[in-house]
Formats: structure tokens, sequence, C-alpha cells
């Protein structure tokens, strides 16, 4: 028994050093100046914070941080909510409908957003969303819903029918029941939710990179992307910039990360 033990504590450790590397390397790159040729691997002997400055500056990721947000944040807030109410007479109501309907959405989830470009940013331009946030915000929206319904859907199907029941006899109605005894009970996979939307829109760029053309819509993606074409040899920018830009995220998940395996494998494996 103690070889596989071994293997697999040789695999968790090959595993944590792969995610931590880029990390790291992010860490060393983002405090040297530009003419520092010390090997990357290598920590700065001082901390040189201009690359901070100037990322900030020049990117003006002010603004685009201010972007970030708001889409980030009523992206989140609509998934939840819709997801949410779809998910529940979904798991409830066993209907041929419902089962149609879950089955849609579950299917929704094989289809890469970029198969759907072209023609998606043909309707934004028909209805006059181009740089404006709400359109971006509706399509992440619209993408974020399927595995939202998937994760709420078996969620709730782990929830006794009894606490419906005891309600209902106590004269709560349905959208009662579901906002005061369902929606509670639903904390460890919001936090799923919330962290799988939140890291997928926060760190988005095929949607704002064409949806989002004029600088003052730009997303902190697109605003570190220009410093490839315009600020090739300046690699500490742009690790400066994407460093502040991981900063929010990685507060939110530490913030929310007891509650994130549990909603992740309940949702799973009851749907």
């Amino acid at each position: 028994m103690r070889s596989p033990k071994k293997w697999l504590l040789l695999a968790t450790i090959f595993i944590s050093i792969t995610h931590i590397l880029p990390f790291y390397l992010l860490i060393t790159t983002s405090f040297k100046p530009a003419n520092d040729l010390s090997s990357k691997w290598l920590l700065p002997s001082t901390l040189y914070l201009e690359n901070f400055k100037n990322a900030w500056v020049q990117a003006k990721l002010g603004q685009a941080f201010l972007n970030n947000v708001v889409i980030t944040v009523i992206s989140v807030i609509l998934v939840v909510v819709l997801g949410a109410l779809a998910s529940y007479p979904l798991s409830r109501f066993k209907t041929r409908l419902n089962k149609f309907m879950y089955t849609l959405f579950i299917a929704a989830l094989i289809v890469p957003p970029l198969t759907s470009l072209v023609p998606l940013y043909q309707f934004v331009v028909d209805i006059g969303g181009l740089n404006s946030k709400w359109a971006v915000i509706l399509l992440h929206v619209t993408y974020n819903l399927p595995i939202t319904i998937f994760l709420y859907t078996g969620f709730i199907s782990t929830i006794p029918r009894e606490l419906d029941e005891a309600a209902m006899i106590d004269g709560t109605s349905r959208v009662g029941l579901f906002f005061r005894i369902i929606l509670p009970l639903l904390k460890p996979v919001t936090a799923t939710v919330i962290i799988l939307t939140g890291v997928g829109v926060w760190n988005d760029y095929q949607f704002s990179v064409f949806f989002l053309q004029k600088t003052e819509t730009h997303t902190i993606t697109v605003s570190l992307a220009q410093f490839f074409s315009s600020y090739v040899s300046n690699v500490g920018w742009v690790a400066a910039g994407s460093l502040i830009s991981a900063l929010p995220i990685i507060v939110l998940y530490l913030f929310l990360q007891k509650y994130f395996i549990s909603g992740l494998s309940s949702g799973a494996v009851k749907g």
C-alpha cells in the first residue's frame, strides 16, 4: 500500500510545482528592471517598483480595472441569480420539458465560444452593443449559465423535498420557499459558481478584444496585450500588470475556498 501512496505524493508535488513556477516567474520578472540580465529564476537583488507604476500608467490600468470590476460583478450576480432560479424547477419537477431543457443546457457546454464568434459579432453590431459593457456582460452570462445550471441542479437535488413540503404546509409560496429556505442552503455551490464565473470573466480576452475596441472600454487583459506590440522589451511591465490583475482573484479564492470543493463535488456528482 505504501507504493501507491508514494506515487500519489510525488504526483501531487509535481502538479503543485508546475502551478507554482509560473507565479514565481511572474513575481521575479515584475520586480526586475529591463536592464537586469540575471537569470529569470533568481530573485531580484532589489525591489524595482517602477514596473508597477509604468504598467498602471501606460496601460491605463485604473480605467481597465474599473471596467473589469463592473463587468465581472454584474456578470457574476446575474449568473448566480438566473442560474439558481432556473435550476430549482429543473431539479424539483422532472417533467419531459424540464428534462429536455436540462439536456439542452448541458449540451451547450460542448460549444466553444470561438466557433460562434463571427455571428456573435454581427449580432452585437446589429443591436448596437459594440464597445458597450452590457453586451459583453450578456455574452458572459449566456456562456456561463450552462455550467452554473448543471452545478445548481445537482446540488438542489441533494436537498430533501420534505423541506419544500413543510414550508408549503406553513403557507409559504414557491418564491418565498426558494429565497427563504433553498437559497441559503446553496452557499457551497454558490461559492463555486462565483469563483468559476469570476475567474473566467475577469481573465477574459476573446470577447473583450473583439467587442470592447475603444480605449476607455478596455479590460485589463486587452490593455496589457498592447505591451506586446508597443513595448516588446518591457516584459517587466506586463508581469507587473498581470500580478496586479491576479491579486483580486487570489483574494476571492482564499475567501471562498472552504466552500469551493464541496460545492463543486456535490453539484457534479449529483448532477
